[in-house]
């Protein structure tokens, strides 16, 4: 095995990566079971479509802007790993809801459900990240991200496969399933208690205070605020693709759920890939000298899946309604340019981010670390909302699916832009 996969035989990270793999496949489980009950049987409607997938996005990210400063207090000040088996607890009985939403088809059951795991995952994310420099070297930090990114994004792959194609009874069976295994990973997470210049824990309950000082410690930071800007701005735009994915193939594309599945799973794979190619690219070494070019190219491949789209003439298929089968949409030629550009986009949005989450958890004291991830995650979440709320209201201004892709095209410009600054003032 190379180094970098020699970690998953290591006692001090395969539990947590194992635990975080089953948190992001059994999200997305319940995330991708309940858009396609909503989009294929509860609603059928193109507009409807649209608005309930942004708002789904939106949903689940509000959360992290909520309650991220709270996590990052209380990774920092706490046992790490005892706090990672709580939240895997809780997700428990978050899935007993969410799957009696699904099972029943009620929106609001599974819309409580998605902000519910939105409030578990704000409160996992910290601890994720910054439990790596406590269990890890320095050298293995950056393929430490670069797995954990990886397998983050294979979960979603297997989640979104999963929660597409299995029938809502089964999906709501699925997802209790997964939160108990989930619970049984975190129990093995070696022990990460606070670093001795902790400081004490000191709950602020007010919560857009206490997440404003947050951030304001943490942004005044050239490097951190460079940083952190250019990962929402990547969040940003994977949340806008994510939500326009199952309106852009049922109504654009005039294809099944089939090929939303296969899109999410193609990009997801890209992610990946682009996980442990930038490791091999740094060879160990946490740097931003790559993440300019990659989120470039990234855009150049956005605005040719714009070009594709927005002249594509849908062909009938065999499917339900007359839509496309995924074997009949790979028949198309138009189908491929549509793939490449999905996998280059996801690559090079992998090869722009990881180095990026490395340098957060390796420039701060590791005290601070836990607190540094949750600043990111309001700033990221923040941006990920405001991204969501701009597609909801571009829809309904009657905008197409297919040209907001334009405004993702500029978001990787300001992205570079942010990321050359980082490049240039610490390498």
């Amino acid at each position: 095995m190379t180094p970098t996969l020699n970690l998953l035989g290591k006692r001090r990270f395969l539990p947590l990566f194992i635990t975080q793999f089953l948190n992001a496949f059994n999200d997305n489980v319940f995330k991708m079971a309940m858009v396609m009950l909503a989009t294929y049987t509860i609603y059928k409607d193109p507009e409807q479509d649209a608005f309930f997938n942004a708002l789904a996005g939106g949903v689940f990210i509000l959360p992290f802007f909520l309650f991220s400063a709270l996590a990052g207090q209380l990774a920092d000040s706490s046992d790490k790993a005892r706090i990672a088996r709580l939240v895997k607890t809780a997700e428990i009985f978050i899935m007993m809801v969410g799957a009696f939403g699904i099972y029943i088809h009620s929106i609001p059951l599974m819309l409580a459900a998605l902000f519910a795991m939105g409030v578990h995952s704000s409160f996992f994310g910290p601890i994720k990240y910054a439990i790596l420099p406590q269990h890890l070297g320095k050298d293995e930090v950056l393929a430490g991200t670069g797995l954990v990114e990886a397998g983050t994004y294979i979960a979603i792959l297997a989640g979104t496969i999963l929660g597409g194609l299995l029938p809502y009874q089964d999906a709501a069976i699925a997802v209790l399933v997964f939160a108990v295994l989930g619970r049984i990973a975190g129990q093995f997470i070696p022990a990460a208690p606070p670093e001795p210049d902790a400081p004490p824990l000191k709950i602020d309950w007010n919560i857009l205070r206490s997440s404003w000082q947050q951030v304001s410690a943490t942004m005044h930071i050239p490097r951190l605020f460079l940083a952190i800007c250019s990962i929402s701005f990547f969040w940003a735009i994977g949340a806008m693709l994510a939500a326009q994915f199952p309106p852009l193939v049922e109504n654009v594309l005039g294809s099944d759920n089939t090929v939303a599945t296969m899109f999410t799973a193609l990009f997801s794979i890209g992610v990946a890939i682009g996980s442990i190619i930038i490791n091999l690219l740094l060879k160990g070494k946490v740097s931003a000298r790559f993440s300019p070019a990659a989120v470039i190219i990234m855009g150049l491949f956005v605005l040719h899946l714009w070009w594709i789209v927005s002249g594509w003439v849908p062909t009938p298929g065999s499917g339900e309604e007359g839509l496309l089968t995924w074997r009949e949409f790979l028949a198309i030629g138009r189908g491929d340019w549509v793939l490449i550009d999905l996998l280059g986009i996801a690559v090079f949005g992998g090869i722009f981010v990881v180095p990026l989450y490395a340098f957060l958890t390796t420039t701060v004291s590791k005290s601070e670390t836990a607190r540094t991830v949750a600043a990111n995650n309001i700033v990221n979440s923040g941006f990920m909302v405001v991204a969501a709320a701009l597609l909801a209201g571009l829809t309904k201004l009657g905008f197409s699916v297919e040209n907001t892709l334009l405004s993702v095209a500029c978001a990787c410009v300001i992205a570079a832009a942010l990321a050359w600054k980082l490049h240039k003032a610490c390498d």
